[in-house]
């Protein structure tokens, strides 16, 4: 089975660098960053897990729990993290799961379903593709998902700024145009008639056309 925006996340039971988890119990309430990697002690890899340790106060005012995913066993990722935290300089806080059995890689769609094996003897270019970030509502549903190769460092930056324009159009009928940042104008949803828009957005609005109206953004400003 596929998975698309909207989609329910995977519920899952796992070991952790933090203990046994029931994923959907761990994320609660909250928002939720799933992002994977195909092997430990990897190049890329470490310098994205000490980045987003590095990340982990932005990511908790947003309410937003951050979890790792890597196909090995609890006992390699401990001896990864103390490497991480030696050459990134960050101390990992999030937990980061042990799939060496490779049914969260499978569950999300990152490794075929009927693979054979366990983790044992794999190599990262046998998992390549997992490589995703999933960001996750409260409501557990999947809200954006992005696969990079492994030859490309992802940008957690861009995450974030992703995350800050799916919280914001969850709570505003609003959209964020290219490049947004926080703090710039945002888009009114063309559902929203000008009536509507004038009750909603007291600060006003411009018609570039009537289907392209910018406003405000509406809300509390982040300082980033």
């Amino acid at each position: 089975m596929s998975l698309r925006i909207n989609d329910t996340a995977p519920d899952f039971i796992a070991h952790t660098t933090q203990g046994k988890i029931q994923f959907h119990d761990w994320l609660g309430d909250s928002w939720g960053i799933l992002f994977s990697h195909p092997k430990d002690f990897t190049p890329v890899c470490t310098t994205e897990l000490g980045y987003m340790a590095g990340l982990a106060k932005a990511f908790a005012e947003r309410d937003c729990k951050v979890i790792g995913l890597s196909v090995d066993a609890v006992e390699d990722h401990q001896l990864w993290q103390q490497d991480i935290e030696e050459t990134q300089g960050h101390k990992i806080t999030y937990p980061i799961i042990a799939d060496n059995d490779l049914a969260v890689a499978k569950k999300y769609n990152m490794l075929p379903a009927e693979e054979p094996g366990s983790a044992q003897g794999r190599t990262a270019q046998n998992n390549a593709t997992v490589r995703s970030v999933f960001i996750i509502a409260p409501d557990k549903t999947i809200r954006m998902m992005l696969t990079y190769p492994m030859t490309t460092g992802r940008n957690f930056d861009e995450i974030l700024r992703v995350l800050d324009s799916i919280q914001l159009s969850a709570e505003f009928k609003v959209a964020t145009p290219v490049n947004w940042k926080q703090g710039e104008d945002v888009i009114i949803v063309p559902s929203v008639s000008d009536d509507e828009a004038s009750q909603l957005f007291p600060a006003g609005f411009k018609t570039i056309k009537p289907y392209l109206r910018t406003t405000r953004q509406p809300g509390r400003t982040r300082q980033v």
